[in-house]
């Protein structure tokens, strides 16, 4: 096998301006800005924050970087590793379907953190999450194909986090290829479709990916020495090719609901059923859900913890049934005893729909039967999740909705707006003046 190195990530990843990203590119990574907030700040009211705050506080990581949604304050590593277990807390965060997993949300603790650190604008640290997501899902597709295996979120985020600091601290070329090169190698596995059949707090990987990505950074400041990473193999070199050309940060897909992404079909079935037909969940006597293989797959037992009900296809469509919504809200640990949705959750079944499976993963189809009390039986057309890259009503403004939304018990309509004006209109604002106003905003009595 050939070996030889490619600078062109590396040159990339330093050398890219924010006048040097195309207007699309710019629109959609303010979205990608307020999205990846909205994870981190709903994270913060999760067990798996606690945990990782638990965690670098046992590791004495204390230092002078704040994190989102709480006052204590760490060290760099220290940072990556308690926001890496807060952004994928509440699986609110985007997706990016040819990787099946979750780009932004794989990198964002250790970039955020860095940039905190380096006092960096706001625009320069959107720049350098956009430069995150384009060779993040690079190395994700190569990967893939490399080892025939879908290693997930956390796997990808190791190299995402490595770009990311790595840019923000100034690295050199050849320090960054091997700050890359390490955290290619040492990148976790995260055998994603375990989670998906056994929820856990495991879910993607997020911070196991976050944690090595800091470390090899901070590796290779301490001397450590790796070589190649899997984009300067000849066969995936290919990828390279259209940096600064292709986007595809412009084609990630972004979610309404806290929940795996395939029960959002399902979901957004019933939901519309409901609004078209006029029944109430005390009306339904059976619903079935078609949908692809790997859906089907996910946990439908009554879950114990939050997770348990994220990662499942059952309880989040029963709670859309009942609730008429899936956020904070629907999965937080006191709701996971509701009556009304447990009792729904027995009504559900699953089926694996061969036309839904053929179109599986370029496309997530579903759609639903639902029979009312009453011996009606009703039919749903087949149904996409919302937020996809094809639906016409995604764009900004569709994020700032879904930021209100979904941050409406932990921030005032006030604050919610000045943030918001930060993110969209203010970007010269230093990160850590945004960082303060999140943290002097939130509420933390719910």
């Amino acid at each position: 096998m050939e070996f030889i190195t490619d600078h062109r990530t590396e040159r990339y990843i330093l050398d890219t301006k924010w006048k040097d990203l195309s207007e699309k590119a710019k629109i959609h990574i303010q979205m990608c800005g307020v999205d990846l907030m909205t994870a981190l700040i709903l994270g913060s009211y999760g067990n798996q924050f606690k945990a990782g705050q638990k965690l670098a506080q046992s590791m004495g990581l204390s230092g002078s970087i704040p994190v989102i949604g709480s006052d204590t304050r760490y060290n760099l590593l220290g940072a990556s590793i308690v926001m890496g277990h807060s952004s994928n807390s509440f699986d609110i965060d985007d997706g990016y379907r040819m990787i099946c997993g979750h780009p932004g949300t794989s990198f964002v603790a250790g970039t955020l953190a860095t940039a905190w650190d380096r006092d960096v604008s706001y625009r320069e640290y959107l720049t350098t999450l956009s430069v995150c997501y384009e060779i993040t899902i690079r190395w994700a597709l190569a990967m893939q194909d490399h080892y025939h295996f879908m290693h997930s979120t956390g796997a990808y985020g190791a190299f995402g986090t490595a770009a990311g600091m790595g840019r923000l601290m100034g690295l050199d070329e050849k320090q960054l290829n091997n700050a890359l090169s390490v955290a290619d190698f040492h990148a976790p596995m995260v055998p994603v479709m375990r989670s998906v059949e056994y929820p856990s707090m495991n879910k993607d990987g997020v911070p196991f990916g976050a944690l090595v990505g800091t470390m090899a950074v901070l590796e290779t400041l301490s001397g450590t020495t790796g070589k190649t990473h899997i984009l300067e193999l000849p066969e995936y070199r290919k990828h390279l090719d259209t940096l600064g050309n292709v986007y595809y940060g412009t084609e990630l897909y972004f979610k309404p609901y806290t929940c795996c992404r395939w029960a959002h079909q399902p979901i957004r079935a019933c939901q519309n059923m409901m609004k078209e037909h006029g029944f109430t969940f005390r009306e339904v006597d059976h619903v079935k859900i078609n949908t692809f293989g790997s859906a089907a797959r996910l946990s439908k037992i009554k879950p114990a913890s939050t997770d348990e009900a994220q990662y499942n296809i059952a309880f989040p469509v029963a709670a859309a049934l009942v609730h008429g919504d899936v956020s904070y809200s629907q999965v937080r640990e006191e709701a996971l005893t509701d009556p009304n949705v447990l009792n729904m959750m027995d009504r559900l079944e699953f089926s694996v729909d061969p036309e839904m499976e053929r179109q599986f993963p370029g496309k997530r189809l579903a759609w639903c039967e639902i029979t009312l009390k009453s011996g009606v039986r009703l039919r749903s057309r087949v149904y996409d999740a919302p937020g996809e890259p094809e639906d016409p009503e995604l764009g900004l403004d569709w994020i700032l909705k879904k930021f209100k939304r979904i941050t409406a018990l932990m921030l005032n309509e006030t604050d919610q707006d000045m943030l918001l004006d930060l993110m969209t209109r203010q970007l010269d604002t230093p990160v850590r003046v945004l960082v303060e106003k999140i943290n002097g905003s939130l509420r933390r009595d719910i």
